[in-house]
């Protein structure tokens, strides 16, 4: 039996933000328990902190190779302002930094080709700055993956998604490369 944690449980909420967060919980627990609780209860306030100081130590563990708020927002300026040349030349070479073998496209669908130990994955990168990314362009990119028997699809946007879009690369497991990615996969950019 697999276990998976329910999406919108307070550990699972708290997994998805910033470790210091549940770290300040963990505190604040423990502080009431100090100060608040009669002696014969007090371990058990300790106790009740465990949980939060575990979620604040995942957490951090994490998030550890992701780049800071800062650092995503100043590569998203420098990105939106690249041509598609430059953009993709850079994208490729972050790529095959994290150890993929990449093949240019040329057809309208989708614009590389990723292959790492046996497992091909297809990619759109074109429209990586458009304002607000419909499911047309996740349609097009998965018509290309399956036309092309790949395992996986991959669609890069430094900006928002629709929510539709989002909904639809969820149901049709399209990873999206969002910007915090992009940052990782680009760290030369400024």
């Amino acid at each position: 039996m697999k276990f998976k944690m329910a999406e919108h449980s307070v550990f699972a909420i708290l997994l998805r933000k910033p470790w210091w967060i549940s770290g300040l919980i963990a505190v604040a627990v423990t502080a009431v328990s100090v100060l608040a609780l009669p002696p014969v209860v007090k371990p058990a306030g300790f106790f009740a902190a465990i949980p939060f100081f575990a979620i604040a130590g995942i957490s951090a563990w994490k998030r550890r190779h992701l780049p800071s708020a800062a650092k995503v927002e100043a590569v998203t300026t420098t990105v939106s302002a690249m041509p598609w040349s430059t953009f993709a030349q850079a994208l490729q070479a972050g790529f095959e930094r994290d150890g993929s073998t990449v093949k240019r496209l040329d057809g309208a669908r989708a614009d590389f080709e990723l292959t790492r130990a046996g497992h091909t994955a297809v990619v759109s990168a074109r429209r990586w700055k458009a304002a607000r990314t419909g499911v047309e362009p996740l349609r097009a990119l998965l018509a290309e993956t399956r036309s092309r028997g790949a395992n996986e699809s991959i669609y890069v946007s430094v900006n928002e998604i629709s929510d539709t879009a989002r909904t639809f690369a969820r149901d049709n497991r399209i990873s999206v490369i969002a910007a915090a990615e992009i940052a990782r996969l680009m760290p030369e950019l400024k």
